[in-house]
């Protein structure tokens, strides 16, 4: 059941890489301008992660899942009155709705499939999960490209094209209303029971101690940093692969293109990172495949043609482990205080709305190539927590 929450929430958020092209050429907007669309999805992580937390620990995990479930029915839904009105704001209003749901399943299901188990296994367990979830972003950029982006090419008015988001999205609608529904009717085991026992006195302190638990602060930096390398590259890829100078693709076939091998490598990283974190510690792991994004970005920003094309989709199997990693490299030795942490790491995946809009403003200045420069600062930071900013404080050793 589980795993369906996270296919569900990664196909809503991959839905995005097909709006942004959308709503660009609906209301002829710059790069800069169609970004919005990840600020305004992302942004609800920072403004709703910590109130989450606590809406989980007052109603606990099941009833905070079948209500993030709804409020992400209720986003889905706001998509037919924007459709209808043809108001950019509508469509930013209807993602903010819709994030806040996905932001509730994050901060509950995450650390859920992370301390139900052997914690050694933690990251083992929690790429597993995202292998699946993967499945959905896979699904989403395809069905997208399909259903939405191929109107775009057929229909010439704005308000003609806007109409193709309506069926799609109360489709999802009704299927979230349904899994709330079956969360509502099962039993889910109580994780509050897990916590105590891994709680000692000397876990249960201020999470705000940045000393004390500086491989969660500098792990919600990581977060920050992989969210927005991962949604700024999905988020330009297609327009990427349009260029001339790269593929020249339409944009029904870089959606695809985008859908098979950036988001269907990243789906390939975490089937074989469920069993390769099994063999191998998880910041060890984590290294290699930042040392690989950092060669293929470099590829992405000096090369030509489908070189560059191919490069930055190997982006996606580079990415695929980086979230689970993190994200028990992190959640260590917090006991009692896990909900808070993981509030803490959901709030960091605002750099999906900061550093995609930061890239289109380098698009929009030096060319689009050029802004993935900005990616680049991304993983470089990321080796330097694999290679050291995981690390516990001593005390906590």
């Amino acid at each position: 059941m589980l795993v369906a929450l996270f296919f569900m929430w990664a196909f809503l958020t991959s839905m995005n890489d097909v709006l942004i092209p959308f709503v660009k050429d609906i209301f002829k907007f710059g790069y800069l301008e169609a970004s919005l669309v990840q600020f305004c999805f992302f942004g609800a992580f920072a403004i709703m992660a910590v109130p989450s937390a606590h809406l989980l620990k007052t109603f606990g995990y099941r009833k905070g899942i079948i209500l993030g479930l709804i409020i992400m029915g209720i986003g889905c839904v706001l998509f037919y009155p924007a459709a209808q009105t043809v108001q950019y704001w509508v469509f930013l209003l209807a993602l903010f709705i819709l994030a806040t749901g996905v932001t509730i399943l994050q901060v509950a299901a995450n650390p859920y499939v992370a301390v139900m188990g052997d914690p050694e296994r933690a990251a083992s367990r929690l790429n597993l999960a995202q292998a699946f979830n993967s499945f959905g972003t896979v699904l989403a950029p395809i069905i997208g490209s399909v259903l939405i982006l191929r109107q775009l090419d057929v229909l010439e008015t704005a308000a003609d094209k806007a109409h193709a988001v309506e069926i799609p999205y109360l489709l999802l609608a009704c299927l979230l209303l349904l899994l709330a529904i079956i969360f509502y009717v099962i039993k889910l085991p109580d994780m509050k029971d897990v916590l105590t026992e891994e709680t000692s006195s000397l876990e249960v302190q201020d999470i705000y101690d940045f000393k004390r638990y500086r491989h969660l602060w500098l792990g919600a930096l990581a977060i920050f940093c992989y969210v927005g390398a991962e949604v700024s590259t999905a988020s330009y890829l297609i327009n990427f692969m349009h260029l001339d100078t790269v593929a020249g693709f339409s944009k029904e076939k870089a959606g695809t293109f985008l859908g098979q091998y950036y988001w269907g490598g990243l789906m390939v990283g975490r089937f074989l990172g469920a069993w390769i974190g099994t063999h191998i510690s998880a910041h060890k792991h984590m290294a290699m495949h930042v040392g690989l994004a950092l060669l293929l970005t470099c590829l992405g920003l000096y090369t030509q043609g489908t070189t560059a094309m191919w490069a930055l989709l190997g982006l996606g199997f580079c990415n695929s482990i980086l979230w689970s990693n993190i994200f028990t490299l992190s959640i260590r030795k917090l006991g009692m205080l896990t909900p808070k942490g993981s509030g803490l790491l959901v709030m960091a995946i605002v750099g999906g709305a900061l550093i995609p809009p930061l890239q289109g403003f380098v698009a929009d200045s030096a060319g689009l190539q050029s802004s993935f420069w900005v990616v680049l600062v991304c993983y470089v930071y990321l080796l330097f927590y694999a290679l050291k900013g995981y690390q516990l404080n001593k005390e906590l050793q």
